[in-house]
């Protein structure tokens, strides 16, 4: 590779329609991380249990992977790898019980386990079994597990890498998916400064090049390649008109989750309460000033839950104003995964000794009503129905929230308005 990859890397950087703007520094990104670890943790557990059963659909695994496979462009489809496809009999970790043990071991380890040389030798481990129709997908799930250690896999990825460095990775085959790691952490380190220790970043730039949307730089060194090549990758930005459409939805929907949350936070500022909005929103733009504006500071007591550390991630949270204790939180759904905001909702009910009653609250437009009552209806979600969680669609939110903020008083009228699940 010349320097032409520097230029790509750092063009890349600052397309607002590439990975790295998108989904990358898209703060919902770490939100999801903690959930997905939980998740990865109950299949564990029923698959130790002898509880797992033999089917995807309505699994814990199914719950964990869709999940994944919200995280926008860069995984979508992330879920048709374990999707059971009972003519090829693949993946075959549903019927037989040896595997499924296997594959849940690999889980165990890498989730248990803090070294690159112990997640390798779980992946070797796994890879011995011959599990068939089981390959590198599965490093997307441990990607969620050591983003500094797994690269996250898919053909696009793949495409991108082979393009990039003249290789021939295949798919589906763990020693390929291992040689092409070391290839990337290659690339990573001598890019270091433009890139990130989370191999998110440059599994992005590998996406970008996979799907086409840069082209690779030559690799022979040819003055006019490399010149055509820059006159290619000036014409990057003009994409076709579907996917700019799908971009420009993208950050239109986190302007409306921002704005939602505004909402919230001025409403319950209105009726009294102490107001903690994300730590990872507070700096978004809202109303001409910070989303945190006149909010908490650093999180109360009441939001440092043991093994919870991402309660401070829930949207935002109503507080008693002299005592600090967590009286309503809301989780603002737009687009994002219903699972993710569901498990922080569950770690602040459970994880303390608050003996005060918590409103928990789901809120999301009305077209996601059955989203969330599907999500909600999972067997990982049992404890739900008597926690109370409720939802709130945005209409009447929004034609509620000024009456609301003139006439009521503390949650009843915010129950008021919301549908119990």
């Amino acid at each position: 590779m010349t320097d032409t990859t520097r230029t790509l890397i750092e063009r890349w950087k600052t397309d607002k329609n590439g990975t790295y703007q998108t989904w990358f520094l898209w703060p919902e990104r770490l939100k999801n991380f903690r959930s997905i670890r939980r998740g990865i943790g109950a299949v564990v557990d029923e698959v130790q249990a002898g509880t797992f059963g033999n089917a995807y659909r309505g699994s814990s695994l199914e719950t964990v992977v869709s999940s994944i496979a919200e995280q926008r462009q860069i995984f979508r489809g992330a879920d048709h790898a374990f999707l059971w496809k009972p003519k090829l009999r693949i993946p075959d970790i549903y019927e037989n019980a040896d595997n499924q043990r296997a594959f849940a071991k690999l889980l165990h380890t890498c989730n248990c386990c803090n070294t690159e040389q112990e997640v390798l030798s779980a992946i070797h481990q796994l890879s011995s079994h011959g599990i068939k129709g089981l390959g590198p997908a599965a490093a997307n799930l441990l990607y969620f597990i050591h983003p500094t250690l797994v690269l996250p896999f898919n053909t696009a990825i793949v495409n991108g890498y082979n393009a990039l460095t003249g290789s021939n990775v295949r798919l589906g085959k763990w020693d390929h998916y291992l040689a092409m790691r070391e290839g990337v952490l290659a690339i990573n380190a001598r890019y270091r400064e433009l890139l990130s220790n989370d191999l998110g970043a440059v599994a992005g730039l590998l996406f970008d090049v996979g799907m086409g949307r840069y082209p690779a730089p030559p690799r022979e060194g040819d003055t006019s390649a490399v010149t055509a090549w820059e006159q290619d990758l000036a014409k990057v930005r003009e994409e076709a008109s579907a996917l700019v459409k799908q971009l420009q939805l993208g950050r239109s929907e986190d302007a409306t989750h921002t704005e939602v949350q505004g909402w919230l936070r001025d409403l319950g500022k209105s009726l009294g309460f102490a107001v903690w909005i994300a730590t990872n929103d507070r700096s978004r733009t809202y109303n001409g000033g910070a989303l945190s504006e006149g909010c908490l500071t650093a999180p109360p007591a009441s939001l440092l839950v043991a093994g919870g550390d991402t309660v401070p991630l829930i949207d935002v949270v109503w507080l008693n104003a002299t005592t600090l204790e967590v009286e309503a939180a809301f989780e603002v759904e737009h687009t994002t995964s219903i699972y993710s905001g569901i498990v922080r909702l569950l770690d602040l009910a459970l994880g303390s000794d608050q003996t005060t009653k918590r409103h928990l609250f789901l809120v999301a437009p009305d077209n996601r009503e059955a989203d969330v009552r599907a999500q909600l209806a999972r067997p990982a979600f049992s404890r739900v129905s008597e926690l109370g969680i409720r939802y709130v669609p945005y209409t009447s939110l929004r034609e509620h929230r000024e009456n609301i903020a003139r006439f009521g008083v503390g949650i009843k009228p915010i129950d008021a308005i919301a549908k119990l699940l």
